[in-house]
């Protein structure tokens, strides 16, 4: 079987070896030290994931993650950064930055993100062709939102996240259920994260009048059509 493809950028040394050195086995690592490269390198191939450290030279981590999302809103980007700031968590997140790990972390943590997210963009079966949301048909396997003018083309995160909204439409959805069945977790930052996304998506209805998130304060949302 063919190993997922991942562009890891980092400008230490040390810890890209040995993050390449626990990952080849499992995967093909692409090891970029600078930011530059790391986009020239996404401009001419093709990746299943992007690991981006921040601080790197030539060009920083939020900037690439900025230009790649230009180039593709469906490649998943975790963050693996020093930077234990919750806005920079916050700011990653905002990018369209999918997951955002802190250094020092362990191999099979890392491990088991990079597959949650290679599991989820490779899944088909599981998804009905599309959903209808208002004027729109939503196609969570490439995750757009199309009607007969316009394609809005979502990200991985957003994409999930809409997708668990229409299959609990009307319902009360508590945040920390949310949280598991997206994130697998409902700590304090996983929270801040979905905030992030809620408020992505209520951009993306913006003009839509008859579809609603409803922020229930103490419990969580409500996903509805009216």
């Amino acid at each position: 079987m063919e190993k997922s493809k991942i562009l890891y950028a980092e400008d230490d040394q040390t810890i890209a070896f040995l993050i390449q050195d626990s990952l080849e086995n499992y995967y093909q690592i692409n090891h970029y030290s600078d930011g530059r490269s790391a986009l020239e390198a996404f401009g001419r191939q093709s990746f299943d994931i992007c690991l981006l450290d921040i601080m790197m030279p030539e060009i920083n981590g939020f900037e690439v993650a900025k230009q790649i999302r230009s180039k593709n809103s469906e490649v998943p980007i975790i963050f693996i950064s020093a930077k234990t700031l919750k806005e920079d968590r916050i700011k990653g997140l905002k990018i369209g930055a999918d997951d955002y790990i802190v250094k020092p972390f362990s191999i099979e943590e890392l491990v088991l993100k990079i597959e949650v997210f290679l599991k989820r963009s490779k899944k088909t079966e599981s998804f009905p062709s599309t959903y209808k949301v208002s004027k729109y048909d939503f196609d969570p396997k490439n995750y757009t939102l199309k009607d007969h003018q316009n394609t809005i083309t979502l990200t991985q995160r957003e994409s999930d996240l809409l997708l668990y909204f229409i299959k609990h439409k009307n319902t009360v959805l508590k945040r920390q259920d949310i949280l598991k069945a997206i994130w697998g977790d409902d700590d304090y930052f996983m929270g801040r994260s979905l905030d992030v996304f809620i408020s992505r998506l209520r951009k993306v209805f913006a003009n839509e009048d008859n579809v609603l998130i409803e922020n229930l304060h103490g419990i969580g949302f409500r996903f509805s059509e009216v």
